[in-house]
This record gives structure tokens, sequence and C-alpha cells, in this order.
């Protein structure tokens, strides 16, 4: 018997009035996958990452993490898992140890300051702890936000282009870190980002969505074979101008 996805979605819908964001998405990843969630703007990677957090309420579909319900079971759920992005910044007011802290205590860690430690050090910003969070660089607050992410030790992680505001070095640095979390911990992890490169690096399958719904869908290489591309930036780049992958084949063969 097969094991239980670690996230699964069915029939996933989401509309506002007459817009539809999400229109019947399905998909499931399994227990340590790195899942790639792809397409340009406005194809509805963000509202499918809120929804599976429960920060909005479908209109239709049901929603599976960790063999538990969203619905039934969202406090749950939501010690279990974390998420970070790069464009959502802590409370500028509160030093970098203050910040941490109180996530650390709201997730009811143990030996906070010793976990906040280590994390920071992991992810090089150890020199911030006592400094504003607000007088940090885009590249430090990305990385504050992975530490707050990885606090709790989260079994599944929604990871929102977590390298957008970082140089090459640093960069590099967060893809090996979060490679060996995902290796030495099993953590699943969504994965959305507009660098392609890094997504055939990082991610084990990727999604592309485009107008809610997915367009392609499996492996970095099997994807490029279906659009018989060697390139997932020209496959990024068809999809957003075209929106479907056949019609990349058909550039291709023209």
């Amino acid at each position: 018997m097969p094991d239980t996805p670690a996230i699964s979605v069915e029939l996933l819908t989401k509309r506002f009035g007459d817009l539809t964001a999400v229109n019947g998405v399905s998909f499931s990843a399994s227990k340590g996958e790195i899942l790639g969630l792809l397409g340009p703007n406005g194809a509805g990677k963000t509202t499918t990452i809120q929804l599976m957090l429960g920060l909005t309420t479908p209109t239709y579909g049901d929603i599976t993490i960790l063999g538990q319900d969203l619905r039934r079971h969202r406090r749950d759920i939501l010690k279990r898992v974390n998420f970070a992005s790069a464009y959502i910044s802590l409370p500028s007011n509160l030093t970098v140890e203050e910040n941490l802290t109180v996530f650390s205590r709201l997730y009811g860690i143990r030996n906070g300051r010793r976990r906040i430690g280590e994390l920071l050090e992991q992810f090089e910003i150890s020199h911030t702890l006592k400094q504003v969070t607000g007088a940090l660089s885009s590249g430090q607050i990305t990385r504050l936000n992975l530490c707050k992410a990885f606090l709790n030790d989260p079994d599944a992680l929604f990871l929102d282009e977590p390298t957008a505001s970082l140089d090459p070095d640093i960069a590099d640095k967060v893809r090996t870190a979060l490679g060996e979390i995902q290796r030495e911990r099993g953590v699943t992890m969504i994965y959305t980002s507009h660098n392609m490169q890094e997504v055939e690096t990082m991610c084990d399958r990727v999604i592309f969505l485009s107008r809610g719904n997915i367009v392609a869908q499996g492996t970095p290489a099997e994807v490029l074979k279906s659009a018989r591309s060697e390139s997932m930036e020209e496959v990024f780049i068809a999809i957003a101008r075209n929106g479907a992958l056949k019609d990349v084949a058909e550039a291709e063969g023209d």
C-alpha cells in the first residue's frame, strides 16, 4: 500500500466574485519531497498557498496535510507546518531576538534561546541578534524569515521565493542549508520561485499553474521532455505568454 501523501489537494477551487483564482486543482506531495509550485504572476500560486495554510477558505475542494483534514484540524496542523516569504517582514520595531522569541513562545519551543542561536548561525546572521529588524537589509530579512520558519522544526514547509532578495553567494548557501534540512528531517516543502535554474536544482517535481489551472506537472526532466525544450526558463516564458504547455512544443516544432 502506498504511503499517505504529506500534502494532498483535491479539486481545490477559490472564486472571488466572477474571478476564479484557483480552478479545480488536484495534486499531492510525498513526505520529504520538494514540490515546485510555479507560474507567472496571477497564476494562482499565492492563493493556493493561502488556502493550504488556512488563511482563506476554499470555495470548493479538500486539503489534507500530514494526514489531517485542514477544515477540522487547522490548529493541530499549523503547529507542525511553517511558512516563509521574501515579501513578508516581521515587526520592524522589534529586535531580531525579540521577534524570534515571540514566535518560539507561540510554538511552545523548549530551549527557545538555544534554538534561535542555532538557526541564526546556520543562516549566517548571528550578528543581527540585537539589531532592530527594520534596520536589516532585504537579504537579512529573508534569512530571518527562514529562521522563523524552522523554529518549530516543521514537518511541512511552504517557501515563497526564499532566495529572491539574496546575492548569488548567500542564495547558494541558503539552498544548501534547505537541502540539508530536507534530507536530514524529511521535511516536505512546497517551493515557489521564478528562478528556473534554482527550481531544477531544488525540486523533485514541479507543477505549473496558469490562470488557476494546472497546465504541466512532473519532474523537471519530464516537463522539459513534454515541452521539447532544453530550458525550464523557455517553458516558463511560453506558459506565461500562451497559457499552456502544448504551445511550447508547437513553437519548438515551427
